[in-house]
């Protein structure tokens, strides 16, 4: 996510260290390298106009703090842009309305309406504790129907019946009736894709508008459309007044500009980004941590917001007493290798700690996420005695251990010479850390 345009601006910032003040011709060149990094991520033409001038303007019209280098107060000015031009601060999902609140998702072809629906469920069912009702308004692609049907399985979210014959506006009418009559509080509605100069289907959608008369119509975005994401924003920003986007595949778009330009064009928040395809890969779109990201300098806060998500502070707590006693086990061990897999993936978390982006650059993240698969299949392939005890694994075992994780004897060997090593250091931090020590993942 914004690989290229965060190099861009890695270089650009180092061509200013070193500068011992900021001068009207650094500033200024400094700033058509921005300009030129906007323009090669995909960013509008039009807000890469407006962001660099207001870049140029406080970066002149301001005297440097004398706690801040050149190259530290244009950052500063920039994250402070980016920001701002990202809306400035995250956006709640507005359920404010008398149940069932319906929302309406509409975009492209291939835009991943359906998948967002899944995932929008999930949200509010987990982080709002409501109670959503899926409706498969696509009638155009049968596929659509059966796929959020089985999404809806999977989450165990009910999904309204719907014939590939039926009309959508009659459809979304009764599903909104059925809904309130089995008391579920919020309607998410998965509308066909089409495209925003087709009259005839965007009339339809203003028709399913009219008769439901959605609390939020959301705009689901591919953030790799590019430029033409702002055309398709506004065209469908016209027709239905959006009232929120959704951005998805942020996790495979090196460049990222439609998330910069939609915010600017339409006037409506970014509530949500796609990170993967995963149902719970999705997140609550923040301004601020997401201009820290395109700069390079990570984000924490998510971070730890997902660490949260993915560790029980109970289970936490008990593995903290089991590291003070000695008593971690390889079954502890898969345990808390499973919580950062459910966390995302290696690279998407690396990412996330400051610098670290720039060190794992080029490196194949596919390769790491492979080595804590087989880790867990050498576990897994272990009896729970020999999960609780690893000093019982002896010749024959550790050779039945590697023919039944499709390992070799070598991998099993050198696998428990650094458990028993990572299970001294964590001790170590356990002993050390007194009753500071985080809740969490240890160490």
């Amino acid at each position: 996510m914004f690989d290229t345009l965060t190099e861009k601006f890695e270089q650009t910032v180092k061509r200013l260290r070193g500068l011992g003040r900021i001068t009207e011709r650094n500033i200024e060149e400094a700033v058509r390298e921005v300009r030129l990094a906007l323009l090669e991520a995909d960013v509008h033409f039009e807000v890469v106009r407006d962001f660099t001038e207001r870049v140029r303007r406080q970066a002149l019209g301001e005297e440097v703090l004398s706690s801040l280098t050149p190259e530290q107060h244009f950052i500063k000015i920039v994250r402070a842009e980016l920001t701002e031009l990202m809306g400035g601060r995250a956006t709640e999902l507005n359920l404010s309305a008398p149940p069932p609140v319906a929302i309406m998702l509409v975009g492209l072809h291939g835009a991943g309406k359906t998948t967002t629906v899944a995932k929008l469920a999930r949200h509010v069912r987990s982080q709002l504790n409501r109670k959503p009702y899926l409706v498969p308004a696509d009638v155009y692609r049968p596929a659509a129907i059966e796929q959020l049907t089985i999404l809806g399985t999977q989450l165990g979210v009910p999904v309204h019946p719907t014939a590939a014959s039926a009309d959508p506006v009659r459809v979304c009418r009764e599903a909104q009736t059925e809904a309130r009559n089995r008391g579920y509080d919020v309607v998410l509605i998965d509308t066909a894709g089409r495209l925003h100069i087709d009259d005839e289907l965007m009339a339809e959608l203003e028709r399913i508008r009219d008769a439901i008369k959605p609390h939020q119509t959301l705009l689901v975005v591919d953030a790799m459309t590019g430029q033409d994401a702002v055309n398709v924003a506004d065209g469908f920003h016209r027709r239905l007044h959006l009232s929120g986007v959704v951005m998805t595949k942020l996790d495979g778009d090196a460049r990222g500009g439609a998330a910069l330009s939609v915010r600017a064009v339409t006037g409506a928040p970014i509530l949500f980004a796609g990170v993967g395809e995963k149902i719970d890969a999705l997140e609550v779109f923040h301004p601020d941590r997401m201009a820290t990201r395109v700069l390079g300098m990570g984000d924490v806060l998510t971070l730890i917001e997902k660490a949260e998500q993915a560790y029980d502070e109970q289970e936490a707590r008990k593995l903290e007493r089991k590291l003070r006693r000695n008593e971690f086990t390889l079954e502890d061990f898969r345990d808390q290798l499973r919580a950062v897999r459910r966390m995302g993936a290696m690279g998407d978390l690396l990412a996330l700690i400051p610098g670290m982006k720039k060190m794992t650059r080029g490196m194949d993240m596919s390769a790491a996420e492979g080595e804590l698969k087989r880790i867990e299949a050498i576990i897994d392939s272990m009896t729970k005695q020999e999960r609780r005890d690893h000093a019982i694994i002896n010749g024959s075992r550790r050779r039945r251990i590697a023919a039944g994780s499709g390992t070799t004897v070598a991998d099993v060997n050198q696998f428990l010479k650094q458990f028993v090593q990572t299970k001294k250091v964590m001790k170590q931090v356990a002993k050390h850390a007194g009753r500071g020590m985080p809740h969490g993942l240890p160490g």
